[in-house]
């Protein structure tokens, strides 16, 4: 049966890796890449999630699932694919967008599979968290996220934290909500791969909500660090003494949109369960845009080889946990480290 792959936001650069690696590891597969200004070949499709007139075109190419690589804000896109029974995949969306969308499909009559993927690094943490304990018996779970200035980074995690950064999010204690915001409230952590110990403050990203609400483990916090150590502490001073609220976006975005030629990406899970602490470790050699895009591929190729049922899914949800870990740790440029 022939399957027809869309990829809406095909040409940033998440979207071009998501499909380099899917059409790499799926020759079968017709691949279709989506954008405001279309292509110059038959694969390349004009369409603007702005305007839904532009959709019919999905429609026309016979598009099994669509993979949603680009901020659509009132989620034309997501109600579309409901309306016409076709699969579809979202790694776009930070917490707020998500919790909107996810209450949406939840309103709907889903007749084809919904997958929600955009928790950090593809949607992969909770299902990584799996791997370590039950959620039933997990009392917390920590993340701490490494991020470089030097990875080839595209423009949407910028575009996030400049527009975010000013506003509180929660984090979760003892099954309760607490108010906070970005780089604040500084915990030092030792990372793996010879990083070594660094300062790292309070960072927003699906999983909090992922974990907490779905998964049902009562706390719940996620921490970020720079590799430049004064970058880090830059940031903290900035929020400690409200600068960015002061800011216009566009100064915000000046000060997180630099991207650079390419560096390693890491995240440590840290989980608390009635034995004790176990700890898993992952690093991308190749950077967040290849995880995420990789997960991207793991989550489609896993609805292209199951028949799981149409219904409203986290992307976690798709996999048996030690088969997402063993699939992401035989990726040539991730490596995986537990501990207990």
């Amino acid at each position: 049966m022939e399957q027809n792959i869309l990829i809406i936001g095909g040409n940033g650069l998440v979207g071009k890796t998501i499909s380099r690696i899917l059409k790499s590891r799926n020759p079968h597969l017709t691949v279709f890449i989506g954008g405001r200004k279309g292509g110059p070949t038959d694969k390349n499709l004009r369409i603007d999630v702005t305007d839904p007139a532009s959709f019919k075109v999905i429609l026309e190419k016979k598009i099994n699932l669509i993979i949603l690589s680009v901020n659509d804000r009132e989620d034309h896109i997501l109600r579309f694919a409901i309306a016409h029974h076709i699969d579809y995949l979202d790694i776009t969306k930070p917490t707020p967008a998500l919790v909107k969308a996810y209450a949406v499909a939840g309103e709907a009559d889903v007749n084809s599979r919904i997958v929600f993927s955009s928790g950090w690094m593809g949607g992969i943490v909770p299902g990584l968290v799996n791997t370590l304990s039950h959620s039933d018996d997990i009392k917390e779970v920590k993340v701490f996220v490494y991020y470089s200035v030097k990875d080839l980074a595209g423009e949407s995690s910028a575009h996030f934290m400049a527009e975010n950064v000013a506003v509180p999010f929660v984090h979760y204690k003892n099954d309760k909500p607490v108010s906070i915001r970005h780089f604040l409230d500084t915990e030092s952590f030792k990372f793996s791969f010879g990083i070594g110990e660094r300062k790292a403050y309070n960072f927003d990203v699906p999983d909090l909500y992922i974990l907490n609400k779905v998964e049902r483990i009562p706390g719940v916090s996620v921490k970020m660090t720079y590799n430049s150590k004064f970058i880090t502490w830059l940031l903290g001073s900035f929020q400690y003494l409200r600068i960015f609220n002061i800011l216009s976006l566009k100064e915000r975005k000046m000060i997180f949109g630099s991207s650079g030629s390419g560096d390693q990406s890491v995240f440590e899970i840290v989980v608390k369960d009635k034995e004790g602490e176990k700890k898993l470790s992952l690093r991308s050699m190749k950077g967040q845009a290849e995880l995420t895009a990789l997960s991207a591929v793991l989550h489609t190729e896993e609805l292209l080889r199951n028949s799981h049922e149409n219904k409203v899914y986290f992307s976690h949800q798709l996999h048996e946990p030690l088969s997402l870990m063993a699939q992401l740790h035989t990726y040539e440029t991730i490596n995986i480290n537990v501990t207990q």
